[in-house]
């Protein structure tokens, strides 16, 4: 059995191959530029009254609950809610959509029935090649939604049919996820900050929010 001293270089190793994909993904002054614009997105979606959706398989799958929840519950601080939905929950309506129409309709089908035009649909995949994830990004575009990906390079067939991609630098999966999370995180920061002072509805958007999220804290 080996001993905990011999994992502890291999430990160090894969922190700072994490750390290494992060300094790129600082150093691309593209992909700082997107990440500001998706969530500048999602403001101006919110503002007007949309929703955000999120989907993906897997670690994906939880990098879009984990989004959701920020968005959902809170980030750095005590406020009301903002409007977001996992498509991966649901496990009823997964195995049902998967036992009838397949399972690579099983996030296009749910936008089918929730999404409205003018929400944003956020696809998550390392690969940017998910079946299920690229029809749910067709029918995103067909509804008239704002379309999101985060992927790994070179971003797959993802690249190419969203408005908005963020690709990390790096083919490993372990790597890309660990900056979706990061990248999750900016995102949730910036659209709280931008919508909450401390809790509290900001002065632009008071007049806007004057009959919206009146949930008690």
């Amino acid at each position: 059995m080996k001993q905990t001293n011999d994992f502890v270089p291999r430990v160090s190793k894969l922190i700072g191959a994490s750390i290494a994909t992060k300094q790129e993904l600082l150093r691309s002054a593209e992909t700082l530029s997107m990440i500001a614009k998706v969530s500048e997105l999602l403001v101006s979606a919110l503002r007007q009254g949309g929703k955000v959706l999120l989907f993906g398989n897997g670690g994906s799958a939880a990098d879009a609950q984990h989004i959701a929840a920020e968005l959902v519950g809170r980030f750095a601080f005590n406020r009301p809610a903002l409007p977001a939905l996992a498509l991966s929950v649901n496990s009823s309506s997964v195995t049902a959509i998967g036992n009838d129409q397949g399972f690579d309709q099983i996030f296009a089908r749910q936008l089918e029935a929730l999404a409205r035009r003018g929400d944003v649909a956020i696809a998550i995949s390392t690969s940017g090649n998910s079946i299920n994830v690229i029809n749910a990004v067709s029918k995103a575009k067909e509804m008239g939604l704002h379309t999101v990906a985060l992927t790994g390079r070179p971003g797959g067939r993802l690249k190419n049919r969203v408005d908005h991609c963020i690709c990390v630098p790096s083919e490993e999966t372990p790597r890309i996820q660990e900056c979706h999370t990061l990248i999750g995180h900016i995102i949730s920061e910036l659209v709280e900050s931008e919508f909450y002072q401390d809790g509290h509805i900001s002065g632009s958007q008071r007049s806007q929010q004057s009959g919206s999220h009146r949930r008690s804290l």
